[in-house]
């Protein structure tokens, strides 16, 4: 592992281990993607997660991080990021639900997150995830060696904005290796200053729009963690864990 502006350089080892940490998440983020459904707790969502790290022989990679109680953070309706997993939270139909989670494999660090619809959701609901989604697919193609760290941030910015959507500012992406959280971070908007950092070869960023439908101010509940909309319009989280390599960008997380 190389040092590049204090941004860790992955080599292909390490690369292979956080593939195969991310393909771990990429798992468990599809059974819980075919288990929701109106009635469940994400308590029992959480529940899971920790099954199936149990299983894969893995460290859940949020549990106790900073404190964090849970492996899921559960994000429903106006929660942005960081909700707490609970029994009392039962999902139903029309809602949204986003879930992040990772896992450590071998020091190596998984991370990813997807927003699930239950049942019938509301057509701005709907678009809302589906520009999200969008969001990250086109910053994600901006990930490559020699272009600007902020050509990922304008591109998801501008799609979502385009679309009528505001983007949370409070949290931003990272780089993620041996640590959850590593630099560089990369925002879902276009700071001052511009031109950011270039990309190169070996670089491994968590890229997770967080796309609102009202304001993009965040509020922190009283658990000192759940973030939401201030105003608790709707929000859509998307992450993937990418990969910058000679030939472009690759997404870790898929199964």
């Amino acid at each position: 592992m190389k040092k590049y502006r204090g941004v860790f350089l992955k080599n292909e080892r390490e690369i292979g281990l956080l593939r195969e940490a991310n393909r771990m998440v990429a798992l468990i983020l599809d059974e819980l993607g075919r288990q929701v459904r109106p009635g469940l707790s994400t308590m029992a969502c959480e529940e899971i997660v920790q099954k199936m790290c149990a299983e894969f022989k893995v460290k859940p990679g949020f549990q106790g991080l900073y404190g964090y109680p849970y492996a899921l953070c559960c994000a429903v309706n106006e929660v942005i990021v960081h909700g707490f997993p609970s029994e009392e939270c039962v999902l139903k139909e029309g809602d949204i639900v986003s879930f992040d989670m990772g896992v450590v494999y071998q020091g190596m660090n998984g991370d990813a997150a997807r927003t699930f619809m239950i049942g019938e959701v509301s057509d701005e609901a709907a678009r809302l995830v589906r520009v999200t989604e969008e969001s990250l697919a086109l910053g994600v193609a901006e990930a490559r060696p020699g272009n600007d760290l902020y050509a990922i941030s304008e591109a998801v910015q501008r799609h979502a904005e385009g679309a009528g959507f505001h983007v949370v500012r409070r949290f931003v992406g990272h780089g993620v290796g041996a640590s959850l959280h590593e630099k560089p971070e990369v925002p879902n908007f276009v700071p001052a200053g511009r031109p950011g950092p270039p990309l190169k070869v070996g670089m491994v960023l968590a890229i997770e729009p967080m796309i609102t439908v009202g304001t993009p101010e965040v509020e922190i509940l009283d658990d000192k963690w759940t973030a939401v909309t201030k105003d608790r319009s709707l929000a859509a989280h998307w992450e993937h864990s990418v990969a910058i390599l000679p030939d472009g960008p690759h997404i870790l997380d898929l199964p």
